[in-house]
């Protein structure tokens, strides 16, 4: 019998030669998503890949290297931050300002739970909530990896590309089986093989571009930029912190499942949202886009058992090294969105098992009522497109799906307490069977 993959554990180190391969894989698939927000923000993509790569170094810093999560650009403030941009009154350093309070927020908001606890996650966020929302993480990408994958457009038709097709499937096979079939320390690196192999097939069928490494140049200076403050586009931006909260609470939950610790109590939710705040507000100040924890980078550590933060903070390294070395980070951009899209297929998707596998492992008995609407509402909330507005920001998929679970959650709590719910009557029935048998 095969001996199981050797777990890495969060504060075991790796040696060099294995830690490498092991934080470019990390980088690679972080990279196309975190470069895009500064794309669409018209920015530097340089500065973006400095302040992920330093604020994924203070995460671990302020952790105290117990949490393993990569900092990459966050999508959440796309919607507001482009409305200040394309304001004539204001522009794009007045979305840093906007960028640094939601930061400030996060910080104020990680000190209050310091002193309240957690334990009001349990309460409002039972595993019968928890569980969904954990997959619906995952999930709701699903469809953001089929379009950078070139096999499905924006609208939902398909894309009948068979060059990007075949580069996409065998990017996701190779991702797939080379998890299973592997063996040592190619196991722990199936993903940047994977990655590696579809490229080459990428370039041989002819879809590589390396029109932007011949414009690169060898070395340059990140654009720095500094905030304005206009009370405007902070509340414009304002909203968006409840999106980065609840994402935060939902990625350290998934996190926790996959390494088989509570981080919400160790090191402390409270450390990584200040930590998560701090690496935002700091993006803000130096003309970067804000930061959050990625799930491309959980999905890495779901499939290869690798928990390591010297990893994690490796691959920080190697992003700081990037954003100096333009031909260098031209080179990663020019790798297909149908690699990627293979790559990413299989992250969302563990992801999302993730979340099914805490509910299983919750043993949550939906014979409850209770806990059958809560899952039901969430999943249906979060997979409907379903929006609610919050001034120019807008909540929907798992984090409004999430804030649906912790009002259902905190209604049911009180009604425990009182003890109005029918549960206690089917609880009282059947210790009732138990005591006549």
């Amino acid at each position: 019998m095969d001996k199981e993959r050797k777990i890495i554990q969060i504060t075991e180190k790796v040696p060099l030669l294995q830690g490498i391969p092991l934080s470019i894989q990390h980088t690679f698939a972080m990279f196309s998503a975190s470069v895009l927000v500064p794309y669409i923000f018209g920015i530097d993509p340089a500065i973006a890949l400095l302040m992920n790569g330093i604020g994924t170094l203070l995460f671990i810093l302020i952790t105290n290297g117990k949490a393993p999560a990569y900092l990459g650009s966050s999508f959440a403030f796309i919607s507001p931050a482009l409305l200040i941009i394309n304001d004539p009154s204001l522009g794009y350093r007045y979305a840093l300002g906007g960028f640094v309070v939601v930061g400030a927020l996060m910080c104020i908001i990680a000190i209050l739970i310091k002193f309240v606890g957690t334990k009001w996650i349990d309460a409002i966020l039972p595993p019968a909530a928890m569980g969904p929302v954990v997959a619906l993480i995952g999930l709701e990408l699903a469809g953001s990896a089929a379009q950078t994958g070139g096999i499905m457009a924006a609208d939902g038709s398909p894309v009948n590309d068979p060059k990007a097709t075949a580069v996409f499937l065998i990017t996701l096979l190779l991702a797939i089986f080379g998890g299973v079939l592997y063996r040592g320390f190619a196991s722990a690196i199936a993903i940047l093989i994977s990655i590696i192999v579809g490229y080459i097939v990428a370039i041989f069928v002819g879809i590589v571009d390396f029109s932007l490494v011949s414009q690169a140049s060898i070395f340059a200076l990140p654009e720095f930029q500094t905030p304005l403050w206009s009370m405007k586009a902070i509340i414009i931006t304002a909203p968006a912190t409840l999106v980065v909260v609840s994402e935060h609470i939902g990625h350290q939950v998934v996190t926790s499942e996959i390494v088989g610790k509570d981080l919400l109590k160790d090191p402390g939710l409270h450390k990584s949202m200040f930590a998560d705040g701090f690496s935002t507000a700091l993006s803000g100040m130096f003309g970067s886009c804000p930061t959050t924890t990625y799930g491309e980078n959980i999905g890495v550590m779901a499939i290869t058992k690798v928990y390591s933060v010297w990893v994690i903070g490796g691959a920080a390294l190697f992003s700081i090294f990037l954003s100096f070395i333009g031909k260098a980070s031209a080179l990663i951009s020019t790798i297909p969105g149908p690699v990627m899209g293979g790559v990413s297929f299989l992250l969302y998707g563990m992801i999302g098992a993730s979340g099914i596998r805490l509910m299983v492992d919750a043993k949550i008995d939906y014979s409850k009522a209770r806990n059958l609407a809560l899952t039901s509402v969430v999943f249906v909330v979060g997979l409907s497109g379903v929006s609610i507005s919050l001034g120019s920001s807008q909540l929907r998929g798992m984090s409004l799906a999430a804030l649906i679970g912790m009002l259902l959650g905190l209604v049911f709590y009180i009604l425990d307490k009182f003890k109005l719910t029918n549960d206690y009557e089917h609880e009282s029935s059947a210790t009732e069977k138990e005591t006549k048998s």
